[in-house]
């Protein structure tokens, strides 16, 4: 088995980039130290108060900055011995997102030595349209106060004339005001809404409300139903609980053998004719079942994971018939049988148990899986690591009597098999340590949870947002049920997590809306720098959507500044098919961006993006399993060329990463428009000992375009129409 390179490569694969010293205030530092428990105990106070400061490590950006060491957040840290500068020019402006609208009361000014003396202080409700609210000729440097009246979510500091040759510098840019968001305590706890199913083993009709359920949610691609289907512990016999779209079945106990079905959860592609490559957006957790024919059939693509569960028999992957499937992926789970993937191109599997693996297509990636088999790629198609270097599992809802708690499963370091058997590792949160988020819920409210101490728990339903949900406390849960899917509206981004240790996002759909978002999701601020490797973030079933259920765009889905992350299965799809499609009409440049040092990617998913799906800038990534799609609706080869090159990688790793390591990547190419168009390779990355591949693909679907080569300018190309990858088992070559 393949197992090299496995544990971090820190120490001995190079120190991490230089940093600024920890500069958390002390109240940050009690929050972050607070133990689950601890936070039963905050009073539900008021987000109201009185003027305080607003803008410390809040979303900062500026015009220019002089070198690497002054960047924008320097002003907003708190920290009088860092600063950020400009370039020696005019005008240099300085921009700060309260995140909030806020009744700002004055501005503090804390210059270095190169100060402006003609500068003007801008207030902004959206960041475009902005209003003066102080202007001077005469600016002394030094410590400038500047007192003023106004409500704003952006508050700008322009220079017009330096004092100095130099560029502006400020050691720190203050802003004062009102916190308040006008919401009142928020009542933590509470019922799981309309759309939390729950059943019990004396429930009357199980059978007839699943299948109503499946019937509204069968072909409902782009619909707006959402539904968590959730069985209290014991034993369920003759059911068949078919799972459509939107939709996730769960057990509520503590492990997946407390709620037992005598029968299947079933997905399949009757609605689609047996083709089960739109089979998206579905889940089925921490369940045991003991199927009725002794293999139960889950048959999906991308964004429907299979997690926590325990078959007691076989699991085929394919649709009846063995029509198309394109990718999935389980975790965590125990299959007594043979997992048969026929017809699945690609399929990743982590941290579990398998009684036996037949067959594969393309790209069968497997981590910390007992039973897998062994390694083989390119034939048979089998990339096997004998552990996974870093995992979390994903907390999950159960029942603890008759009180509804949420577990936190804890970090495990070169894993292997499932986390529940024996004794778990975790923490237990009470529910009433949460906001029940409903539909309706504003993101006022929501952020004022947060600010409350609360954690998050979304009922199935679609959440519109007219500001970013601000996740800026230590150790926050934010977990989704049913798919419940945030759309930011206006141009905002939808999620934005702090430099913080320790946030789990998991079970969210975020949809773009009409309006261009710069970003859909964010973790951590752009120069993050605080080391999270002991109790990192974790992203976790959290899926992206640019247009399909009608039009939206965003330039970039989802960026990870915060070092150590994890994001364990994603999908981010720019649409290929559904409502509002087009290649300007979902117009998304990028998919993921990475700029955080020791990001671990396991599962990754990332398909049709107008320019680059991946860039990985940080240093020390991994990524095991990546699947691609290059976008098909490309109208002709100029649209997609990168200066001298002819398209854009499907994941590219900057030219100044030194260390990177990949294992089972795939892209694939269908351009149905202009089938004639040639893309120069699917990866891009710097020739050195540091960066690291294998068990790399590229494959041209049906001959509709062509790759020249695998990566860089390495590999065959792809040929004609049979479909046939072309294969490097390493990179660089031996």
């Amino acid at each position: 088995m393949l197992t090299t390179s496995l544990r971090p490569t820190r120490p001995g694969g190079g120190p991490r980039r230089p940093r600024a010293r920890y500069r958390r205030s002390v109240s940050a530092l009690v929050a972050g130290a607070l133990t689950a428990t601890a936070l039963v105990m905050l009073p539900a106070t008021s987000a109201q108060a009185a003027p305080a400061l607003v803008s410390q490590n809040k979303n900062v950006t500026a015009s220019s900055q002089e070198n690497y060491g002054t960047p924008a957040t320097f002003a907003v840290d708190g920290d009088t011995s860092t600063r950020w500068s400009s370039a020696d020019s005019d005008a240099q402006w300085l921009q700060v997102d309260l995140g909030a609208t806020t009744a700002v009361s004055k501005v503090v000014l804390q210059w270095e030595a190169a100060y402006a003396k003609g500068y003007k202080i801008e207030l902004s409700e959206d960041g475009e349209s902005w209003r003066t609210a102080h202007s001077t000729t005469d600016g002394k440097g030094g410590t400038e106060t500047v007192p003023l009246s106004g409500d704003a979510r952006y508050v700008r500091l322009t220079g017009t004339e330096r004092a100095t040759p130099y560029g502006y510098s400020l050691w720190e840019f203050q802003v004062y005001g009102e916190t308040g968001t006008g919401v009142g305590p928020v009542e933590a706890g509470g019922d799981l809404g309309p759309n939390v199913h729950v059943f019990e083993p004396s429930t009357p009709d199980i059978q007839g409300t699943v299948d109503q359920i499946f019937k509204e949610q069968e072909s409902a691609q782009f619909g707006e139903g959402r539904h968590a289907l959730m069985f209290k512990p014991g034993t369920y016999n003759d059911l068949n609980v078919q799972i459509g779209f939107y939709t996730g079945i769960s057990g509520l106990g503590l492990s997946p053998d407390d709620t037992h079905f005598n029968g299947d959860v079933t997905v399949d592609a009757g609605w689609f004719d047996g083709n089960a490559t739109q089979n998206f957006w579905r889940s089925a957790e921490n369940l045991s079942l003991s199927p009725v024919n002794g293999t139960n059939r889950w048959a999906v693509s991308q964004a429907a994971p299979f997690r926590r569960m325990h078959v007691r028999g076989g699991l085929n992957l394919a649709p009846d018939g063995y029509g198309w499937a394109s990718g999935g992926y389980i975790a965590d789970s125990k299959i007594d049988g043979t997992v048969g993937p026929y017809s699945q191109q690609q399929w990743y599997t982590r941290d579990s148990s398998v009684g036996g693996w037949t067959n594969g297509v393309w790209n069968m990636v497997f981590s910390g899986v007992q039973g897998a088999p062994a390694q083989g790629f390119p034939e048979p198609p089998y990339t096997t690591l004998e552990t996974t270097p870093i995992s979390r599992e994903k907390p999950f809802l159960y029942l603890d009597g008759d009180d509804y708690k949420v577990f936190v499963p804890e970090k495990r370091t070169d894993s292997r098999g499932v986390s529940w058997e024996g004794s778990q590792q975790g923490e237990s949160l009470s529910l009433d340590q949460f906001y029940v988020v409903k539909p309706g819920a504003t993101a006022a409210t929501i952020n004022a949870a947060v600010d409350q101490g609360l954690h998050l728990l979304f009922t199935p339903g679609i959440y519109h947002v007219d500001e970013a949900i601000n996740v800026d406390r230590a150790n926050t849960v934010v977990l989704g049920l049913g798919y419940a899917t945030i759309i930011p509206d206006n141009g905002v981004t939808a999620l934005k997590v702090g430099d913080v240790d320790g946030v789990r996002l998991a079970g969210l759909l975020i949809d773009a809306g009409t309006q261009n978002s710069e970003t859909l999701v964010e973790i951590g601020e752009e120069g993050s720098s605080a080391d999270h490797a002991a109790n990192p973030t974790t992203v976790q079933d959290v899926f992206i959507r640019i247009g399909g259920a009608g039009p939206g765009k965003a330039t970039t889905s989802l960026v990870v500044n915060s070092d150590d992350t994890i994001i364990d299965h994603t999908w981010i799809w720019r649409a290929d098919h559904g409502e509002g499609v087009g290649w300007e009409t979902n117009r998304a440049d990028y998919g993921v961006q990475v700029n955080g040092d020791d990001v671990l990617a396991t599962g990754l998913f990332v398909e049709h993006f107008n320019k680059y799906d991946v860039v990985w800038a940080g240093e020390r990534g991994r990524t095991i399993f990546f699947q691609n799609e290059k976008a098909y609706d490309a109208p002709d080869q100029a649209a997609i060329q990168n200066g001298g090159t002819r398209g854009y990688a499907a994941y590219k790793v900057e030219d100044s990463v030194e260390t990177h390591e990949g294992w089972g990547l795939g892209s694939y190419c269908y351009y149905n428009v202009d089938p004639s168009i040639r893309q120069e390779h699917g990866f891009q990355a710097p020739v050195r000992p540091g960066v690291r591949f294998h068990g790399l693909l590229t494959v041209s679907l049906g001959g509709n375009g062509h790759f020249d080569h695998v990566i860089n300018q390495v590999g065959e190309p792809t040929k004609g129409s049979d479909t046939i990858p072309s294969t490097i088992t390493e990179f660089p070559l031996p």
